[in-house]
């Protein structure tokens, strides 16, 4: 009898299905949620981005201009989120703490909605190519990046004339919009530059971080855009929203838009989403499989 029970223990040991190395009883259930909890790979996490950067890539012209277009107009309601909790929260104490997660509305939309939004596309679209590098998909990355960034700005520049001319807020609440432009312009070209770096740096971050995220995605588009907007980092859509406003109203004029806020961050902004992050995550993923 003894020798049998222990036979028995030893076959219930070696079942893969029921024990590990370790001598831990599973069953074949508790070790699929085993798996099922664990945190992909980065080299998971790298192709689920490729492929998507793929499918962007493939994109018609037409289907993406509407989708950057829409993306533009729902960035919008980043600057009115965050001038509406300003308005009303006053000076009380951690203020901008609290306004700043206004400035993330526009975020939560664009990418719930899976609507084209130029920074995302600093990190998705940029995968391919470093995967498979030819000048055809350099060509593709262009012709996206360029679509995009018109789309976007489009939608934004007709956001910020309609909150200003269509009269639907008061003086106070068109101050605060103003004064929320007027800050950002007090960064030199350089400090747009550099500032610009760790907004698409973050921008990446968070789409490199979404596809593990599951049902914390909100939770992650909030935190890393409100860092954005409590950093002061420049990001090129909402910072052209806050920018233009100013443009239609009188007190800045495009050449200062262009070459002191956009230039600057834009380039900014590719620097910290494709020539840092994109890259960094890339070539750790290369030496992982090499």
């Amino acid at each position: 009898m003894e020798e049998k029970t222990k036979q028995e223990r030893d076959d219930k040991r070696d079942d893969p299905e029921v024990g590990d190395k370790e001598g831990f009883v599973l069953s074949r259930e508790e070790k699929d949620n085993v798996e099922e909890s664990r945190p992909p790979r980065a080299a998971v996490l790298h192709e689920i981005i490729r492929r998507e950067g793929e499918q962007e890539l493939a994109r018609n012209i037409v289907a993406l201009s509407w989708s950057a277009l829409a993306a533009g107009f729902s960035m919008g309601f980043s600057l009115l989120a965050r001038g509406l909790l300003s308005r009303y929260l006053g000076e009380v104490p951690g203020h901008v703490l609290i306004e700043s997660l206004g400035y993330s509305f526009g975020f939560v939309v664009v990418i719930l909605a899976r609507q084209q939004l130029f920074t995302e596309n600093t990190m998705t679209a940029v995968l391919p190519l470093m995967s498979d590098p030819s000048m055809a998909k350099f060509g593709s990355l262009l012709r996206l990046w360029g679509v995009v960034l018109v789309g976007n700005l489009v939608g934004v520049a007709l956001f910020a004339w309609g909150i200003l001319h269509l009269q639907q807020f008061d003086a106070r609440t068109q101050q605060i919009f103003f004064g929320i432009g007027e800050e950002l312009m007090q960064n030199s070209p350089w400090q747009m530059f550099t500032k610009g770096i760790l907004a698409g740096w973050l921008i990446a971050t968070m789409v490199w971080l979404l596809p593990s995220a599951e049902q914390s995605r909100i939770t992650v588009i909030i935190l890393t855009t409100w860092l954005i907007a409590a950093g002061g980092f420049t990001h090129i859509i909402v910072g052209s929203l806050e920018t233009l406003y100013m443009v239609f109203a009188g007190h800045l004029s495009v050449a200062d838009y262009v070459f002191d806020f956009a230039l600057p961050t834009l380039t900014g902004n590719i620097v910290g989403g494709s020539l840092i992050f994109a890259l960094i995550s890339h070539a750790q993923v290369r030496s992982d499989v090499g």
